[in-house]
């Protein structure tokens, strides 16, 4: 078994940047899961060694950059990676698009070393929609580099069912060993006073308020927009309505959404306080009634099961990857990413009595033990890693 075994695992991601969202967060929220199992991590990214990020995580963090551009070439990125994984028993690669997959392949191929594969929503055919430049882009590239990624990986790791069933209709040459292991985040802190109240001692103007969270990147595929049309089209239905809307400017589209907010009046009911993390982060999510991500495009959504667990209930677009789970658990609202279906949901919500809401919250409190903990998405990858490591073993 592996957890006598002691079996080392080598993940590459392109950044351990918590600004960066998802898949850095999962890295980190399942490595303690994984080391109760025997599994012990090492983390290796395409960011600066000397990374303020990379000090004092729970598992050896490496910094093999920086890469070039945005797409992060170095030319000696293979060699070093087959360095490091010729000392682990399996590896597993986080995303596509970046030199660091076709990297790990060319360093893996020929070795026996079992590699795994996390596309995070990559392949989902909203952004060959939305971005149809940059597909003819990666059309020129995907031949010769990311299909051959998946094509040789032993298992191509999908967190559900809608996402890999969407991972085929962005490009006909297509060839993957496919399985759906799920994906979450750890529970909360329990503490959950001494968080409410850290995040109200920053924020004191919200107390007592009615707060509506947004928490994830300021990007076009996450809907800011629609939420603060449809907040306008509510927020005189109770003066004490809120609305929080966290995380980094990542593309510089606040001050834009600023100036939408000024012009609705509502720019005083709005509050942007930034990235939030540790106990202000959580005390973001105990202080708010509801929880909004009204996606055009998301792979999983960490932050949606993060409110889940702390029983908020949530308001999330079809889009979402997992908006069917959480409409089959009447865990949160469904609608359709449209500001008219944003708009709808928060009315649905304001109307609901607060015994429902509060039964809402429990359901999916129940919904994230079921489905969400990463202690139990640790177990479902072990039986994937053993096979791994019995058949290099025996090869």
């Amino acid at each position: 078994m592996l957890a006598a075994s002691n079996f080392k695992l080598l993940r590459l991601i392109p950044s351990l940047n918590p600004e960066g969202g998802g898949p850095a967060e999962g890295v980190r929220q399942i490595t303690p899961h994984l080391d109760a199992l025997g599994v012990s991590t090492t983390v290796a990214s395409l960011d600066p060694p000397d990374a303020t990020w990379l000090q004092d995580q729970l598992f050896q963090a490496i910094g093999l950059g920086p890469g070039a551009g945005g797409y992060g070439y170095r030319r000696d990125l293979p060699a070093r990676m087959l360095d490091l994984a010729q000392s682990h028993d399996a590896v597993i690669i986080h995303g596509l698009w970046q030199y660091h997959a076709l990297a790990a392949w060319r360093a893996l191929r020929g070795t026996g070393i079992p590699y795994f594969v996390y596309p995070h929503g990559m392949l989902d055919p909203w952004f060959k929609r939305t971005y149809p430049l940059k597909h003819l882009k990666k059309w020129a590239y995907w031949p010769w580099a990311d299909y051959r990624v998946l094509r040789d990986a032993n298992t191509v790791l999908f967190t559900t069912e809608q996402e890999r069933l969407l991972a085929r209709q962005s490009f006909w040459l297509y060839r993957a060993n496919e399985v759906v292991v799920g994906y979450g985040t750890s529970a909360p802190p329990a503490d959950a006073e001494r968080q409410r109240a850290a995040f109200l001692e920053r924020f004191p103007h919200l107390r007592g308020q009615r707060i509506l969270l947004f928490l994830s990147r300021i990007h076009p595929k996450k809907g800011v927009d629609l939420l603060i049309e449809a907040f306008a089209a509510v927020a005189s239905r109770d003066h004490a309505l809120q609305l929080v809307i966290a995380g980094p400017d990542q593309v510089g589209l606040q001050a834009g959404l600023q100036q939408r907010a000024a012009a609705l009046g509502i720019a005083d009911r709005i509050t942007w306080p930034g990235m939030l993390s540790g106990e202000l982060k959580w005390g973001a999510f105990r202080c708010s009634e509801l929880f909004c991500l009204p996606s055009h495009q998301e792979n999983f959504g960490i932050v949606v099961a993060e409110a889940l667990a702390c029983g908020l209930p949530v308001s999330i677009a079809e889009p979402v990857n997992i908006a069917t789970d959480v409409a089959a658990a009447d865990a949160g609202i469904v609608h359709a990413d449209t500001a008219a279906g944003t708009t709808s949901a928060l009315h649905q919500w304001l109307a609901m009595a607060p015994a429902a809401q509060a039964e809402m919250g429990e359901r999916g409190r129940q919904l994230f033990a079921d489905r969400y903990d990463f202690a139990s998405v640790a177990r479902a990858l072990l039986p994937l890693l053993d096979q791994s490591f019995i058949s290099h073993s025996s090869s």
